[in-house]
Order: C-alpha cells, then sequence, then structure tokens
C-alpha cells in the first residue's frame, strides 16, 4: 500500500515562505469561506467529520468548539499545541515544516469560530529552527489583512503570538504549558476551574494540536466531503503517525483509518531492519501502551484499539525488534519519566523513583514477590492519584508488559 495526502496535501506545492505561492494553491479561501458560516456551523462540520484530538486525549474536536464558545466571558483565545514531546512522534514538525500557512490559517478560523480576541503557538524549543518559518508566515498573514484589525472587514482583531517552551516533556500538558507561557515553573494544576472558562492569563482558551487544526482548512474546502470516504466506524478520515525504532524506513505516513499495523510497519515503514523478529510495539510515545506481533492484524482505528486495550495517543509506533528486552525497554521508559516528572506530586514523583528501582531489581534477577507486588500497587495509585497525564499514564506500558509478557518478571528460583 501507499500513503495518502489529504492533511499532507500542500507539502511540496508551494514555496513555504511566500504568501503569494500558498494563495495560488487555494490558500486561505478556507478562512474566506469560515467568515461566510454561522460559527455553529463549523464545529458541526468538524462533529460530522468524528474528528478527535490528535494530541493524545482523543477529545471531540467539534465539541471542544462549541463548548469554548459557549463560555460568556470577554477576551477567549486560541491556542495551539506544538510542544510535541511524545517519544517517537515527530508528525506535527512535518507540518510546521511544509506547510506554515495552513496552520496560521486554520489558528485564525479557530479563533473566528470560538469568538477569541488572540491566538497562540506554543513551540518545542527543538523546534526553534523553524521559528522564523512561522514568525513570516505570521507578519505576511498581517501584511495581507488576514491577521490584525477588521479582519476581511469583518470588524474583528484578532493576532497570533508565538512562544517556545524550553524542552520540558510535562509542557505538553495544557495546564503546564499554560503556565509556562505565563512565566511560571511548567508545572500542572489542579481542574476546574478548566481553562474553557480560566486558562492563559485567565482567559477562556480552547486549546488545540497542531495535527488537528491543521485538518480544518482543507475540511471546509473539501466540498466533496473527500475526507470522509476514507476509514471506518467512528474513527473517519485520514491520520497522520510516526513510525520508529527499529524499521527500515521510520518517518512520517498518512493513512485512512482501517489501515492495519502490518500495512503500515511492512508496507510503509518497510519492514523490521535485518528482517528480524519483532519484540514489541509500542503506541501512542512513552505514555502509550505496548502490545506483541499478535496485533499486526488489527486495524488502527480508536475502536479496535479500544477492543484491544490499546491507545493511538499521539500516533507514533515505536518498534522494537528481538535485540532488546522487555526488561530494559521499561527501564528506559522509566528512566525517561523519572527524569521528566515535575516533582510536584507525591504519587508521580516517588512511584516513578520507587517502579525505577523495582525494575532494576528485576533486571538484577533480585526480586521478590513482595516487590512485585508492591510495584503493581504502585502502579495502580499512580493512575487514580496524579496531578496531570504524566503520572496518570507513566505505567502504561508496565502494565501492559506484566499482561502480555509475564515470563519477564519471574522470580528467580
Amino acid at each position: 500500500m501507499s500513503s495518502v495526502k489529504y492533511i499532507t496535501e500542500n507539502f511540496g506545492k508551494y514555496d513555504v515562505f511566500s504568501i503569494e505561492s500558498y494563495m495560488n494553491i487555494g490558500g486561505f479561501s478556507a478562512l474566506k469561506k469560515a467568515i461566510t458560516m454561522d460559527k455553529e456551523d463549523i464545529a458541526s462540520l468538524l462533529t460530522e467529520a468524528k474528528i478527535k484530538g490528535r494530541g493524545g486525549a482523543a477529545y471531540p474536536m467539534g465539541r471542544k468548539w462549541s463548548q469554548a464558545r459557549a463560555v460568556e466571558r470577554p477576551h477567549h483565545c486560541v491556542i495551539c499545541n506544538a510542544d510535541e514531546g511524545e517519544t517517537c512522534t515527530f508528525k506535527d514538525r512535518e507540518l510546521i515544516k511544509n506547510d506554515p500557512f495552513n496552520l496560521i490559517e486554520a489558528i485564525i478560523i479557530a479563533g473566528w469560530a470560538v469568538n477569541a480576541e488572540d491566538g497562540y503557538i506554543y513551540m518545542r524549543s527543538e523546534y526553534s529552527r523553524f521559528r522564523p518559518r512561522l514568525l513570516n508566515a505570521i507578519k505576511q498573514a498581517e501584511e495581507n489583512g488576514f491577521l490584525g484589525e477588521n479582519i476581511l472587514g469583518t470588524g474583528w482583531n484578532y493576532k497570533i503570538h508565538l512562544y517556545s517552551g524550553a524542552g520540558a516533556y510535562v509542557c505538553g500538558e495544557g495546564t503546564a504549558l499554560i503556565r509556562s507561557m505565563e512565566g511560571k515553573a511548567g508545572r500542572p494544576r489542579m481542574k476546574p476551574p478548566f481553562m474553557k472558562q480560566s486558562g492563559l492569563f485567565a482567559r477562556p482558551t480552547c486549546m488545540n494540536n497542531v495535527e488537528s487544526l491543521s485538518i480544518v482548512p482543507h475540511l471546509l474546502r473539501d466540498s466533496a466531503k473527500t475526507y470522509m470516504k476514507y476509514g471506518v466506524g467512528e474513527s473517519l478520515g485520514t491520520k497522520l503517525v510516526s513510525i520508529g525504532g527499529n524499521v527500515k524506513k521510520p518517518g512520517v505516513y498518512e493513512i485512512p483509518f482501517g489501515t492495519t499495523i502490518r500495512e503500515i510497519i511492512y508496507d510503509l515503514a518497510g519492514g523490521i531492519q535485518g528482517d528480524r523478529k519483532i519484540r514489541l510495539i509500542q503506541f501512542g510515545g512513552a505514555s502509550g501502551k505496548i502490545a506483541d506481533d499478535s496485533i499486526l492484524d488489527v486495524p488502527y482505528t480508536y475502536e479496535d484499539f479500544k477492543e484491544h486495550d490499546l491507545v493511538i495517543g499521539s500516533g507514533s509506533i515505536l518498534v522494537i525488534d528481538e535485540r532488546t528486552s522487555v526488561i530494559d525497554f521499561l527501564r528506559y521508559t522509566q528512566d525517561f519519566f523519572l527524569h521528566e516528572s515535575c516533582g510536584q506530586c507525591t504519587p508521580c514523583r516517588e512511584g516513578n523513583r520507587h517502579i525505577k528501582m523495582f525494575l532494576d531489581k528485576i533486571k538484577a534477577q533480585t526480586h521478590t514477590q513482595e516487590d512485585l507486588e508492591t510495584m503493581q500497587t504502585f502502579a495502580k495509585v499512580m493512575p487514580m492519584s496524579s496531578l496531570c497525564g504524566l503520572g496518570e499514564t507513566a505505567q502504561n506500558a508496565l502494565k501492559s508488559a506484566m499482561k502480555i509478557f509475564p515470563d519477564t518478571f519471574k522470580i528467580k528460583n
């Protein structure tokens, strides 16, 4: 099979530093259409297309926009979360790199749809080389009347601001990201209030991921509803996946929902390096669950993944071959979370530290039954009591590994 081009349709078709070049392929026609539509109809279109957030939470995007607009407070704002920090996830980078004007157009449409006065992009520090590209797109959009005051004669004023992160994984979480933008330590806060009511600078805030937003202009221009012809069931359309690890052709591929895992790994990514066997596959980044090769013929859809106790998450697929043991993989993953935990809440801070100690004992084959039971208790308590998604999902890989690879945890006689 080959990948499809819907979200990536514009890749290579225009000069990414020229708004005129973008407009020559239909750029900003979606915005011009959006300002003639009822704002609820824009959200309804997203709902009809069954678009879920592509950052990891998979929250229905149309519902989010409707809820954001319904908040009866002034000074709404929109945030584009470009802090793509999940391991093996780099699809948003490709959208920023190859189609920056489409992203800017999408953020403007989002602002219009939720009655916002400002839009913000929070981009991870590792993508700093793309700052000039986005700043140029923002500047040219202002010069052509798509940003600033009285946009396209509507009387609506709207600006986009670009912020850079400082490399913290936890700032991919919405409230930590907001605190970072406010000049505070990037640590999550308690909810409520939810960000749609009180987010950035205590303003009503609507936050979406780069890929989620990038779909919108394409969808508004899609009079034939081509997007909805892709996919199956509740998983309509296409999805960008980042595939890496021990595959021959790592990269970003756009696939229709319903493509099997086997087709993604063996047809698109070229199979396993050295034609070795698969040890495990992790979906959705470091916080995702793992599986063995028995799931190769499972379709890549939200429904099928749920049935097999997996999550699509950030859209990453990390393939590990037989050269790496399960316990070593879990130790590497645990090192990551131990380093990236902000340390604010005790369950996450101490849970990650102690589970790392237990995994080291399992590696050394010095663990006891009591160690295993205590480790399982920590892994169970962390999701129930941690403050944010990091602590809630840090042990997904461990918990799934204990089900799929029980021999890894056997006690030495």
